[in-house]
């Protein structure tokens, strides 16, 4: 199960927010096909938001055949596999990055700090990998 997280300070409605981190679930392995979802009202109560949210979610997913709900024992992860597009992946990539930069920037740090570290992160994962 993955911990779904939303940022109000984003831009992107919630609803969209939920969507792509149950497609990002999916396409990374963390959400298996037949895994039972959350119901709409316990998914509300936990992120804080309207049922409606949440309803129009899954109600989207379900049209693309992403999930499947079963009236009386919830919302599962239907058997199609999801494959990020290369332009969904650049887009997710460049939202990650955007919002990574941003909190650099707010501590005081350069783009030329930021890129050495991630070398450096790089580096030491490549070593900690052999």
């Amino acid at each position: 199960m993955i911990k779904f997280i939303l940022d109000p300070s984003g831009g992107t409605p919630f609803y969209r927010q939920i969507i792509d981190q149950i497609k990002f679930g999916i396409a990374s392995g963390n959400l298996k096909t037949g895994e039972q979802l959350p119901t709409v009202r316990s998914l509300a109560v936990q992120l804080k938001v309207n049922l409606n949210t949440i309803a129009k979610a899954y109600k989207e997913l379900e049209i693309l055949s992403i999930l499947d709900t079963q009236q009386g024992s919830g919302t599962f992860i239907n058997a199609n596999g999801i494959v990020l597009s290369d332009e969904e992946k650049q887009r997710k990539l460049q939202d990650i990055c955007k919002e990574f930069l941003t909190v650099a920037y707010t501590y005081g740090f350069s783009k030329e700090d930021v890129i050495a570290e991630l070398q450096n992160n790089n580096l030491n994962n490549n070593l900690n990998n052999k």
